[in-house]
């Protein structure tokens, strides 16, 4: 029943995608699309694609979760948004083209995908950073998801896949594409192979494949090597990402890791390149409410797997009882102690008041985000001025 309303919706979204491509005259074929998802790290190779190209004298525009960026201007896409409204799209894409930009690179997600909300939009290029699990309340399988994903390497002349994805991997394998397939990876053979953590310090695992997904797509569009790697020397993480937000005694990191597969990398990387014997990691982090919940478990057992220390908070809990929610968490635990504070700043202060020296203090889940939803109101919110506020910095 549910997901034939959902298609009687995808309906009317691909009529006002469609709609609002004709109001503003099919914009997307006077740039160069570059469409960008996948599960993690689609905001931070968005963000590096734009880099690159601008480093490199390109006119570019952008599309992130975090922000778009048109011209030289900025706008705010909304609360907890990765892809803005369906007509906001073509709007953006001809303001872009007005100002006699090139090219532009639009993050998107699955919902969107599915939903028919970038009908009318041309792609140039496709990338995906990887498939894992999330949004499965809405796709309901891994295969559904994937498919979804794909959509939009369908819908471009070039698709660029990451062939280390076993997800990815498989769906290319067992399916006729109808794009130019290239791929990168770090362990499988593939078109581009460049490992940037040779080049570039402190590089996390997990980043050095999006780097290389931004190289595999700027080299398709005739970037040079030099160019490239010069532009990434000088590239600096969108906030929320990494964000050490102090860093003396002890340290604490804000980042917005919110699925099982980007908590176990985010934890791994914090354990692997900054914690210090005999200093502990400590986790702040939830779920959101209204969401995946098949996630929650793997949450918990990510966290307790890699956090010596857990405390499980509110994260948009949004109408579902927070209570539950960290419950649903804490099962992934099993017999491991964690703490549960569901309110956010409380749990955040009681994490950084039990640091001690060597500690690393990590708060996922946020990010960038400005706003907590409680019930159905948005308050506002910043993870990283709440640590400051803390701190006192």
């Amino acid at each position: 029943m549910k997901r034939g309303i959902q298609s009687i919706k995808n309906v009317y979204h691909l009529l006002r995608a469609l709609l609002a491509n004709i109001f503003f005259g099919f914009p997307s074929r006077k740039l160069r699309v570059i469409g960008v998802t996948g599960t993690d790290g689609k905001t931070t190779t968005t963000h590096l694609i734009y880099h690159i190209l601008c480093s490199s004298g390109k006119k570019v525009s952008m599309i992130s979760t975090i922000f778009a960026k048109i011209g030289e201007k900025e706008y705010d896409t909304g609360f907890h948004v990765t892809t803005p409204d369906a007509i906001l799209i073509p709007k953006y894409l001809k303001m872009a083209a007005d100002q006699g930009q090139a090219y532009f690179v639009l993050e998107t997600t699955s919902h969107r995908l599915d939903q028919n909300q970038l009908a009318g939009t041309q792609f140039d290029m496709a990338v995906i950073t990887n498939i894992t699990h999330e949004h499965l309340d809405y796709h309901k399988t891994i295969n559904e998801y994937a498919r979804t994903k794909m959509k939009l390497i369908q819908m471009a002349k070039i698709g660029i896949v990451n062939v280390d994805d076993k997800v990815t991997k498989e769906f290319i394998a067992s399916h006729e594409m109808r794009s130019v397939i290239k791929t990168y990876g770090l362990k499988r053979k593939a078109d581009y192979s460049h490992d940037f953590r040779r080049e570039i310090p402190d590089l996390a695992d997990f980043n050095a494949y999006n780097y290389l997904a931004a190289y595999a797509v700027c080299r398709e569009l005739g970037v040079s090597d030099q160019d490239i790697r010069k532009a990434c020397a000088t590239f600096r993480l969108p906030a929320g990402r990494i964000d050490i937000v102090y860093k003396k005694d002890f340290m604490v990191i804000v980042d917005f890791a919110h699925t099982p597969n980007a908590i176990t990398l985010i934890l791994e990387t914090v354990r692997k390149q900054y914690l210090r014997s005999p200093g502990r990691l400590i986790h702040v982090f939830g779920s959101a409410g209204l969401r995946d919940q098949s996630k929650r478990f793997s949450m918990g057992k990510a966290s307790a797997t890699y956090a010596n220390i857990s405390y499980i908070t509110e994260e948009d809990y949004r109408t579902e009882d927070p209570q539950k929610i960290a419950d649903e968490i804490g099962a992934g635990f099993g017999k491991k102690h964690y703490f549960i504070e569901l309110d956010r700043e409380i749990a955040i202060q009681k994490a950084i008041s039990s640091a001690k020296p060597n500690d690393v203090v990590i708060i996922t889940g946020k990010g960038h985000e400005k706003s907590l939803c409680r019930g159905k109101t948005e308050h506002p919110w910043d993870d990283v001025l709440i640590t400051k506020k803390i701190l006192k910095l």
